[in-house]
């Protein structure tokens, strides 16, 4: 017979009150919705949006009601760089609009980032490092622990660049 021992669970389970919100038959407030629609715009479109446009679109997810915007990879393209330096040197950033940039762990790219994002009121800095199998061995040629160096050493990146962060 097979060892069910394995199938036990292997974490704690939060305490009875985390559940409350299963039991709401409604919820009482909006969620969090961040509007994705401008990342990457010029790398993934035919016919890539231009400066004026990305504006144009920005300003209408504004109007929507979007309260975070991601608004690109800033370090991908001098497009994407422009783009999110116009939005904070010309304030079209609403007090009340976070919003969000995508980045590599690569040390470079961080720093381009940030060099991006200053100045802006709020900006939430989502930083990735890719980990497939294909990506660890054809483009890092890497062990699963270099990869996850990579990682952590992103992170204490991020971390020391936001401590430093005007904005």
């Amino acid at each position: 017979m097979m060892d069910a021992s394995k199938y036990a669970p292997g974490y704690y389970p939060a305490p009875e009150n985390e559940y409350r919100w299963v039991r709401k038959d409604h919820i009482e407030q909006a969620p969090a919705w961040c509007s994705v629609d401008l990342r990457d715009g010029n790398q993934a479109l035919v016919v890539p949006m231009s400066l004026e446009e990305k504006i144009e679109f920005f300003q209408l997810l504004v109007r929507i009601g979007f309260k975070e915007i991601e608004v690109g990879f800033p370090a991908a393209s001098e497009t994407e760089y422009e783009f999110l330096r116009t939005l904070i040197e010309q304030n079209l950033i609403p007090e009340d609009v976070t919003v969000q940039v995508l980045t590599q762990c690569r040390d470079h790219i961080i720093r381009r980032t940030f060099e991006a994002v200053k100045g802006a009121p709020r900006a939430v800095i989502h930083f990735y490092n890719s980990t497939s199998v294909a990506q660890r061995e054809q483009v890092f040629r890497k062990s699963k622990e270099e990869i996850k160096q990579i990682a952590v050493e992103g992170a204490k990146l991020v971390k020391q660049l936001s401590q430093e962060y005007e904005g």
